[in-house]
């Protein structure tokens, strides 16, 4: 009985021992012996796993080719080109061009209106063996064919060709999308207008138009003084860069000359056609124009005088304007040609009938501007040709001349009415339309564009802000 108690109490101790000492151990540092292999195994494999250097990569998935972008050609016209080789050149095949060719009937005429200068842009698209143009093909083996072509017609229009499902072409115009903005140019003058307004900020374009609204009052050969000022308020157009690409309307244009200011404001008038207004609501345009032609010198004036080829006295019946080769002639007024050619030693020449009273005749021509032929309509300021020195001449200018009743009279001489003068509610609609515009032009904050004249003085340039 005694024994039996005895291991009892040797068994309950041994296993006191055995439960108390893993955590004497721990208290002492003595690291106890495993006792499963198969514990100590996983655990170290866990705290293998956790290494960042042994972690095993994650596989990735298997990038899939991407598809062949089209090519596009930027190409630029040059003197003797045609659609045909510009196209096959930029890389198409030879019946795609002549097919995207015969898809322009109608829309745009290439012999008509390609021209110098103009920037094509032609669309290649990928092909390859399995697909027809859409890019999905055996790419090792890929070619490019035309989808695609766009053509300029001017700064806000432009024509777009494009491949259809069946493998053919469709052509049609679209309008180019513009931002407007209203310009304010200011300065004085004191080189000539030309050269001060373009340093000032003024486009060719837009001044050769202030010129012309002017011409009916003013001789910029003999009206122009030193420090006589200049202002025009004036549309640009920028495509969506941000580039300008086209000048729109003069709304407002004014030169003060020698003390007298000449402003015009660009209305319609009663008919509904536009025009230019003085402040008072009096249409500027004259009957005839005094200088059919800008930036030229008065070189001889109407009268006898000794010919410089013949050698003797003679009436020299209109009055010349020496002028470089190829300078712009335009229509003195409204009317019809009664003749465009060679005419004995006038060499070029063209003669408008304006009414039963007045005709006007340009002699020299170089050349004639495209459309000028017999019995062709033609406005006040049409450009009708070019300066040269064809026929009996001694270097290039205008021959100028107007007939009334048939008869050569001195056109600087000439004195015709006004135009139209505005009425009732039209004259109302306009001062208030005037007031407006001076308003807006007056309003303006510091220019942004600050350009200087010949003598350092500044002009202004601004944006017209609502």
């Amino acid at each position: 009985m005694q024994v039996e108690k005895f291991r009892k109490s040797h068994v309950i101790v041994a296993g006191a021992v055995l439960v108390l000492l893993p955590a004497i151990a721990y208290l002492i540092g003595i690291t106890p012996a495993p006792q499963d292999d198969t514990r100590t195994a996983t655990v170290e494999t866990e705290a293998t796993l956790t290494s960042d250097a042994d972690i095993p990569p994650v596989p990735q998935e298997i990038a899939e080719p991407k598809a062949p972008e089209p090519r596009i050609e930027l190409v630029e016209i040059e003197s003797g080109d045609n659609l045909m080789d510009v196209l096959v050149r930029a890389g198409a095949e030879r019946f795609d061009a002549h097919v995207a060719i015969q898809s322009l009937q109608g829309v745009y005429d290439p012999r008509r209106d390609l021209r110098v200068g103009d920037e094509l842009q032609v669309t290649l698209g990928p092909v390859g063996e399995a697909g027809s143009g859409s890019g999905y093909g055996d790419f090792d083996s890929l070619d490019y064919v035309l989808s695609g072509l766009k053509l300029p017609i001017s700064y806000d229009r432009e024509v777009l060709v494009d491949r259809n499902e069946d493998g053919g072409f469709v052509a049609r115009e679209v309008i180019v999308p513009l931002e407007t903005e209203t310009i304010r140019v200011a300065g004085n003058i004191d080189s000539s207008l030309f050269v001060n307004a373009t340093e000032a900020g003024v486009p060719v374009s837009v001044l050769i138009e202030m010129v012309r609204i002017f011409s009916f009052d003013v001789d910029f050969q003999r009206d122009i003084w030193r420090d006589d000022k200049f202002e025009v308020l004036f549309d640009v157009q920028r495509n969506t860069h941000g580039e300008p690409v086209g000048n729109g309307a003069i709304h407002y244009a004014k030169l003060s000359l020698r003390g007298t200011d000449l402003p015009l404001y660009r209305f319609e008038n009663s008919q509904g056609d536009i025009d230019y207004f003085n402040e008072k609501g009096e249409g500027v345009r004259k009957a005839l124009m005094k200088t059919p032609i800008d930036g030229a010198r008065l070189s001889s004036r109407f009268g006898n005088r000794k010919h410089p080829i013949l050698g003797y006295t003679r009436l020299h019946a209109g009055v010349d304007f020496a002028a470089p080769r190829g300078t712009p002639i335009y229509a003195a007024g409204d009317g019809t040609i009664e003749r465009a050619g060679p005419f004995s030693s006038f060499g070029n020449y063209v003669k408008i009938r304006h009414n039963g009273t007045y005709s006007t005749a340009y002699a020299h021509l170089n050349g004639f501007a495209r459309g000028v032929r017999k019995g062709t309509r033609v406005r006040q300021g049409q450009v009708i040709g070019y300066v040269g020195t064809t026929g009996r001449s001694t270097g290039p200018h205008l021959h100028y001349e107007i007939h009334r009743d048939g008869k050569a009279i001195n056109p600087l001489g000439l004195k015709l009415p006004s135009g139209e003068k505005l009425k009732g509610d039209r004259l109302g609609a306009f001062l208030a339309h005037r007031d407006i515009i001076d308003t807006k032009f007056d309003g303006l904050g510091q220019p942004d564009l600050v350009a200087k004249n010949a003598n350092g003085r500044d002009s202004d340039a601004a944006p017209l802000t609502e």
